[in-house]
């Protein structure tokens, strides 16, 4: 049934069905692993005297008055007030004149919606309302919340998983029952239904550690499966050190960092040393990674060999290429680099692929293009991909099977505690670069609250003023009917009303069209846009030096991790430049945004966050990027992910090949997973 498409679903035409696929969703099997972002609590009643703005809750008490009907232009509003004994809220609803008739003096609710103060006193916004006894049943459930999309809201896609979870049929369990048992996890079938549709927290906790385990379980065989492939294996690419490369590297116009030395002497070592490299450079953003790529790809292409560099973006691969085309030419390099991506039209591609296969080409670079079948090498000895956490196992395999054994190199601005890297990356060699270049202007930072915003966008008009340009980053694409906070289309129309007309603001975000992205980012790489309001699309985004303000909406909603990727597209100039985050939570989102505040260390950050974060953490936001993790993260589920790297340890000791009559089923779900990873590449 998994692989039926959701539009056998009662109810699912073609219409909803072009919306379930906007959120990435085509077959039920996805529409089951599509997991609710949160879950909206049915908490006993507050005391309206005790009620904090900007958070969702619950009153119950007595209608002082009926509900009275006013109009605005266009809009009825209906209001009343409660009361219970400890203080009076008032309630409002918009367009639903309808309420009077329920709205009586006397009566006695459950009302339950946003708080916000208004004017200085508390009322909540188009509360539900319940009697007694329909509240009461409902006490201590959990609604999931899903991630939405305009025309599809959180009722259409809850009921859809309903449908799903009644009609399958049930998965054969596949996790060995030792393993089971020693970490006492729930049964596959009962995980995925209770992590849909909870009946309290100990019970999401439950199904949540299960599927947590399997995300980890699955990617660490895949990985371990890729470890020894790998291993040992010799390179018939031996790769001596080149005048060319050396003489580059001396008339930069800069030195590299004793870290970036020693990273490039190990990179170089790998690579003239007969057995094939397969290593990963961690190094902070803005640390000089890409240098390094850069004179490995030309040390392939001086020993008469191709070398390819795969970024995540259109964008950011087109960026590589021009700084590589641009570098080159400065310095009399006559080495051809070649660009391709999927937004290039089939004449560009046919020739592209022409210069790579008669060897015109020496440094080819693009997005995941680069790993269709369409594109055949000449001597590919060295395989680079950047932002390695964007990429799966399956695409790391692939990008090694293009060639004759290429070096692989793999390079990740996201800063991970070593311990997990190792776990993760076990298929590979670690090198991290661990200091910024001397000429960095380190990133002045601000944690505000949101009374503070008129005050930054004064500041960004300021810095507008002067030259520069500005990130504003949303945690939400459109306004959702379950989610308080800001979003990217409402907010860009807000600051083309707050600024004047000469500073453009446009926006951003992931469900636009691959073209449009790119001609965005474009022009705000050029400086035609000044303000870019944007989802974090732009977290792996390109190289804007002009760039001095980055500022953060809801910052509360984002991993630390995240955030400081996000901070690391400003400070790239020689400008000084400044990070604001806007925290619209509470004290403990203070405490986490407290640490990007201090430092500017990615490493610390990640290290930091590891103590701050407890197992339990689960309703905070996820920090891990775009690794293969639809519910794991790395930095909450530091502890399991270590625990799932011992049973896997254990388990391929004991049966290498997963042979055993009882790992069968096991095998088949990896075999399955792998399958998956390389659909995802369209090969």
């Amino acid at each position: 049934m998994s692989e039926q498409p959701v539009t056998s679903l009662k109810g699912i035409g073609e219409k909803t069905g072009k919306l379930f696929e906007k959120l990435g969703i085509r077959t039920v099997g996805e529409l089951l692993e599509y997991y609710p972002r949160g879950y909206d609590a049915f908490d006993p009643p507050v005391p309206i005297g005790e009620l904090k703005p900007d958070t969702t809750a619950a009153v119950e008490g007595m209608l002082k008055k009926d509900g009275d009907v006013r109009r605005f232009s266009r809009v009825a509003v209906t209001v009343t007030s409660v009361s219970d004994g400890t203080g009076t809220l008032q309630l409002t609803w918009y367009n639903m004149p309808f309420l009077r008739g329920t709205l009586k003096a006397g009566s006695r609710f459950v009302f339950r919606g946003r708080v916000v103060k208004k004017n200085g006193r508390m009322t909540m916004e188009q509360p539900e309302i319940y009697s007694l006894a329909a509240y009461e049943s409902r006490a201590g459930s959990m609604q999931p919340i899903y991630g939405q999309t305009k025309g599809l809201g959180n009722k259409a896609i809850s009921k859809a998983v309903a449908q799903t979870l009644e009609n399958r049929g049930m998965e054969r369990e596949y996790l060995p029952e030792d393993i089971r048992t020693r970490h006492e996890l729930a049964e596959y079938n009962f995980a995925l239904e209770h992590i849909h549709f909870p009946s309290s927290r100990q019970e999401l906790l439950f199904a949540r550690k299960r599927l947590v385990f399997d995300e980890f379980f699955l990617f660490i065989l895949a990985v371990r499966r890729l470890k020894e492939k790998r291993q040992d294996q010799k390179s018939r690419y031996v790769l001596k050190r080149c005048r060319e490369v050396e003489d580059l590297k001396n008339s930069l116009p800069y030195s590299l960092t004793r870290a970036q030395e020693q990273v490039l002497e190990e990179v170089f070592s790998d690579m003239e040393g007969g057995m094939a490299m397969n290593r990963l450079i961690q190094g902070d953003v803005g640390s000089g990674k890409t240098i390094i790529a850069v004179l490995a790809l030309l040390q392939a292409a001086c020993n008469g060999c191709q070398g390819a560099l795969m970024a995540p973006t259109e964008v950011l691969a087109r960026q590589h290429y021009e700084s590589i085309t641009e570098l080159f030419a400065a310095h009399g390099i006559q080495k051809v680099p070649v660009l391709i991506t999927g937004s290039m039209t089939a004449k560009e591609k046919r020739l592209a692929y022409e210069k790579i296969a008669s060897h015109q080409a020496d440094i080819i670079v693009g997005t995941h293009a680069l790993i269709q079948e369409k594109v055949i090498y000449d001597n590919l000895a060295l395989v680079i991909t950047d932002e390695q956490h964007r990429f799966g196992v399956g695409q790391r395999e692939a990008l090694g099977d293009k060639g004759d054994r290429p070096h692989v190199l793999v390079m990740s601005a996201t800063p991970i505690p070593r311990t997990l890297a190792i776990i993760l990356y076990g298929d590979l060699d670690i090198s991290v670069i661990d200091e910024m270049p001397a000429d960095r202007l380190p990133i002045k930072n601000c944690v505000v609250t949101p009374d503070w915003r008129p005050k930054a966008y004064r500041f960004i008009e300021k810095e507008v003023a002067a030259g520069h340009q500005a990130y504003v980053i949303c945690p939400m694409v459109e306004e959702s009917e379950m989610l308080e906070a800001e979003n990217v289309t409402d907010y860009t129309e807000k600051l083309r009303r707050e600024f004047p007309s000469s500073i453009r603001v446009e926006a951003l975000h992931g469900k636009m069209k691959g073209k449009e992205k790119n001609r965005i980012m474009e022009e705000f790489a050029a400086g035609e846009i000044q303000v870019l309001v944007s989802t974090t699309v732009v977290e792996v985004g390109v190289n804007v030096p002009n760039a001095t303000v980055m500022m953060i909406e809801n910052g509360e909603r984002f991993g630390l991790a995240q955030l400081h990727q996000l901070r690391g597209r400003v400070g790239r100039g020689k400008s000084q430049s400044y990070c604001i985050m806007v925290n619209c939570g509470d004290e403990g989102a203070g405490e986490r945004l407290d640490i990007l505040n201090r430092s500017n260390d990615g490493f610390y950050i990640a290290s930091e966050d590891l103590k701050l974060r407890g197992p339990g953490d689960i309703f905070g936001v996820r920090q891990s990027g775009d690794m293969e993790f639809k519910l794991a993260d790395i930095f909450t589920d530091a502890g399991v992910l270590k625990k799932v790297s011992e049973e896997v340890n254990r388990l391929l000791a004991a049966d290498p090949d997963l042979s055993m009559p009882e790992h069968r089923e096991l095998k088949r779900r990896l075999d399955q997973y792998l399958e998956r990873s390389y659909d995802k590449l369209n090969l």
